[in-house]
């Protein structure tokens, strides 16, 4: 992992296995059901990570030869939130590493005067102020639909969230250490800016349209 002091909100993960899975999302010719495969490899990764400091409790177990103390999560399960719709395309990476996790959903579009985004659907537990959020992402850009989703998480009562993102640019990182510098964010890859479109370069394209083959 890779801290930079210029985003202390921020994680890299920087491992030759992440790099090399990065590298192949990028390439144009990836075809859709790798490009899956790949999102979810990389999405189990981000969530290894993001969960690391995770409370635990001591517990009683015993093994075929002898009984010691262990360890066990504590506390309530963490919640997997998608923002729609880009964000399906990590769940099964993330619930595959933590199967308990229960999965709310955020929603928003962009509002075609304003440019501001707009929510229009959430779903999430009653009890989420009691859970750790992860909220997944494949592209963090300008931040600004990252930043109105955790928004929408504190407002139902969210306190400890986290996101993961693919791929971000240093811009949306500024933003949501700006806006939420109690968020934590864990990136695969932090590429080099936007370009002025608001996409990220290098890049990957369009994440939604890549891995719903819509493109």
């Amino acid at each position: 992992m890779q801290t930079d002091p210029r985003h202390p909100n921020l994680t890299v993960l920087d491992h030759p296995l992440v790099r090399h899975k990065v590298d192949r999302l990028r390439m144009s010719d990836t075809p859709t059901k790798t490009f899956k495969e790949l999102v979810k490899e990389l999405s189990l990764l981000l969530a290894y990570e993001a969960t690391r400091d995770l409370p635990v409790e001591d517990v009683p177990i015993s093994t075929p030869l002898e009984t010691f103390t262990g360890t066990q999560i504590r506390g309530k399960k963490t919640v997997l939130v998608p923002i729609l719709r880009a964000g399906l395309g990590m769940v099964a990476g993330a619930h595959e590493i933590i199967p308990a996790a229960r999965v709310g959903h955020v929603g928003l579009y962009r509002d075609e005067e304003t440019l501001e985004p707009v929510e229009y659907y959430a779903n999430v537990p009653s009890d989420v102020e009691e859970r750790p959020v992860l909220v997944l992402d494949p592209m963090l850009a300008t931040g600004g639909s990252a930043s109105a989703a955790i928004d929408v998480l504190k407002k139902r009562g969210a306190r400890r969230i986290r996101m993961a993102n693919l791929v971000a640019a240093p811009e949306g990182v500024t933003r949501m250490g700006e806006d939420h510098p109690d968020v934590h964010i864990f990136v695969a890859a932090l590429d080099r800016g936007l370009n002025g479109n608001g996409y990220i370069l290098p890049g990957l394209g369009d994440a939604g349209d890549r891995l719903f083959g819509t493109r």
